[in-house]
């Protein structure tokens, strides 16, 4: 008898210390995703943004655009470099990259006599200068304000990235508030009032975006790591003394390219780095490594003699340097063209979708305990009160992205 009772105790605490540590996993839940999420969704939905930045641009710059059927062959490196170089007002041309899809012009980085920089648009058949750019586009803007808030790097890296530990709490205590949730990828969203709505779409985009919210966590982890200095070794490049002798006029950069690319068969060219004092020509671009950044497969040349310098193969890199290079493909879903951006537009809409909606369920949540009417126009009312004192630290960080924005285009 008395086993059976000590056996009944335990069955007792057992099932009142289950539902207190569940209040305290969805009170953790609760208190990670709402405190700072008028910053978190701000992040999110500039980085959403910032995936399709360059199809921004192609809205908003005319000369940007270029008839698909126009283009034939091969980008004329050497041509929109002379071209460039020729343009009026240019004190120098630096970079070209490639175009983003077929009806768009490649872009070339120069800069005046002032040293203020600007963008040309070339087609990239004929290197045709179609017209010019501001340096402060929307793709600048967007990953700008995404990654560092146009603070100094050191400084707006580890804060916007930081936010990955919160994103890391949400998904971890996920599971524990959401019962079953694998029941959930087709439940369908209710309508019976503006709460229940959002608890219902909160959870459908929760459980869909799961492998997304993961990946977006480690990758951003992973920038506060580097941000703190653990950067990998950086990639072997081509470190000489300027030479004495005049270097190649960018007009000249023909037979240097064709031997760049006789040197390196099969590079798919992201872009290239026009000679400066040192002459030396650098194109970029993707072979055969997956998920690493076009800076990973290199090829240097002499712009002077069309000497080859260096090439460097994606494959080679150390495990260290790898995870580095693939931090930006996955996390920006650039590195299989339309067919990647678009899902992680949409998955990035889903994760500002989760931010929004943890909010306006806990004001709809105060508003029913009040003895509130509960509707859809209510959704946010208690948000701002909710976050009490981190409403401050969101609204600064905020402010300060765009006051900084400011200072950019002012300098540009």
């Amino acid at each position: 008898m008395e086993l059976a009772r000590d056996i009944e105790r335990q069955h007792r605490l057992h099932r009142k210390a289950a539902p207190k540590a569940a209040r305290t996993w969805w009170v953790v839940h609760q208190w990670v995703g709402l405190k700072l999420s008028l910053f978190m969704a701000f992040i999110l939905f500039t980085g959403t943004l910032a995936v399709l930045s360059a199809e921004i641009d192609w809205l908003l710059q005319p000369s940007l655009r270029v008839a698909p059927s126009s283009v034939e062959g091969p980008v004329a490196w050497a041509e929109i470099a002379h071209n460039a170089a020729e343009y009026p007002g240019v004190a120098k041309a630096n970079a070209i990259l490639a175009p983003t899809a077929s009806a768009f012009a490649a872009k070339v980085t120069v800069e005046n006599e002032a040293g203020n920089l600007f963008f040309l648009h070339a087609h990239p058949s004929t290197g045709e200068i179609l017209g010019t750019g501001p340096w402060v586009d929307a793709q600048r803007v967007l990953r700008n304000m995404h990654r560092h808030l146009n603070l100094p790097t050191w400084l707006g890296v580890p804060i916007v990235s930081s936010l990955a530990f919160l994103l890391l709490i949400s998904l971890v205590t996920s599971f524990a508030v959401y019962k079953k949730w694998w029941r959930g990828f087709t439940k369908p969203l209710r309508t019976r009032d503006a709460r229940t709505w959002w608890g219902d779409f909160h959870r459908l985009a929760g459980v869909w975006s799961l492998w997304f919210v993961a990946l977006i966590t480690l990758t951003s982890i992973w920038y506060f790591v580097e941000s703190l200095g653990g950067n990998a070794a950086p990639h072997p490049r081509v470190d000489r003394e300027i030479p004495t002798e005049i270097i190649a006029r960018p007009g000249d950069l023909g037979p240097a390219v064709d031997a760049a690319l006789a040197a390196y068969p099969g590079l798919r060219v992201e872009n290239v780095r026009l000679p400066g004092e040192d002459g030396v020509l650098e194109l970029n671009g993707e072979y055969e490594a997956v998920l690493v950044r076009p800076r990973s497969n290199a090829v240097y040349v002499d712009a002077r003699t069309a000497e080859v310098l260096l090439t460097t193969d994606g494959r080679d890199l150390n495990v260290h340097q790898r995870i580095s290079e693939m931090a930006d493909p996955l996390h920006f879903g650039n590195f299989g063209g339309y067919w990647t951006k678009i899902p992680w537009f949409l998955f990035g809409l889903a994760m500002t979708g989760l931010a929004l909606s943890g909010a306006a369920i806990y004001s709809l949540r105060i508003a029913k305990e009040r003895g509130d009417g509960v509707s859809l126009r209510q959704s946010f009312r208690g948000m701002w009160v909710g976050m009490e004192r981190w409403r401050w630290l969101s609204g600064a960080l905020i402010a300060i992205g765009f006051a900084f924005l400011g200072v950019l285009i002012a300098t540009r």
